[in-house]
């Protein structure tokens, strides 16, 4: 039976999930633990990732510092992106040699579960089948960005999807290099609750690489305490990649 364990970290500094992130790599890579999809929310900050372009940072270090926004290079794919309250940050570390071996089924998977959580509250959310405009996209404006890295078939990284997040924050950079519109949940009236939307997305999630158990851990602060609840389903059959 294929189990997911999905934790909530609450509101962390970027670098501090980072750590649990290897951590929970590690792990995976000696056969060790569950896979796992955690969930955040971070203070301001802007990553780069392996593919990115310093100048798609328009303001420089010091009124980042002033502004009170943190600047990590790190190695996700992708270019430059920013985090931020009002956000949902999904971090899936998972081991592909259980499900497919395909980067690229993988992405795309990452992909079509947002896209399906996002549809249940009724947003049309979809792709743009355009290289460089990855991620999920509502009327032209971009309403989640994808960011992966694999190591030796374990993932790490994942989607930052703008639930009520203030939007001029993106200012501050070229979003994946391209100056197109942001747009979040708040945005286009929707009123669904962070617990809500990050319920959706664990169901598309689940069903999407076929987990038939879901173990969901509230807050961090729980997981030495074991307060966990099962949620079993039944075999899932993978969804349909959707193009718009």
């Amino acid at each position: 039976m294929r189990s997911l364990e999905v934790i909530d970290l609450g509101h962390m500094r970027y670098a501090e999930a980072f750590a649990v992130q290897q951590r929970l790599v590690e792990q995976r890579k000696q056969g060790l633990g569950l896979d796992t999809l955690l969930f955040v929310e971070h203070p301001h900050v802007i990553t780069i990732g392996r593919n990115g372009k310093r100048h798609h940072v328009l303001a420089s270090e010091e009124i980042l510092a002033r502004t009170g926004i943190e600047l990590y290079e790190t190695d996700r794919g992708g270019d430059v992106t920013y985090h931020g309250p009002g956000q949902i940050v999904g971090y899936p570390i998972i081991d592909l040699r259980e499900w497919k071996r395909d980067v690229r089924a993988y992405f795309r998977g990452v992909e079509q579960c947002l896209i399906e959580a996002l549809n249940s509250f009724h947003i049309h959310a979809g792709r743009i089948p355009q290289p460089g405009y990855e991620g999920v996209w509502v009327e032209g404006a971009k309403i989640a960005a994808i960011g992966i890295h694999i190591s030796r078939w374990i993932t790490s990284h994942g989607f930052a999807l703008n639930l009520a997040t203030d939007l001029s924050y993106f200012h501050y950079i070229v979003p994946c290099g391209l100056a197109k519109p942001v747009c979040s949940l708040r945005s286009l009236g929707c009123t669904a609750s962070r617990e809500e939307v990050m319920r959706a997305i664990t169901d598309s999630f689940a069903k999407m690489f076929e987990y038939e158990r879901v173990i969901t851990q509230a807050k961090c602060q729980e997981l030495e305490a074991g307060r966990r609840t099962e949620v079993s389903f039944p075999a899932a059959r993978e969804l349909p990649y959707s193009c718009f």
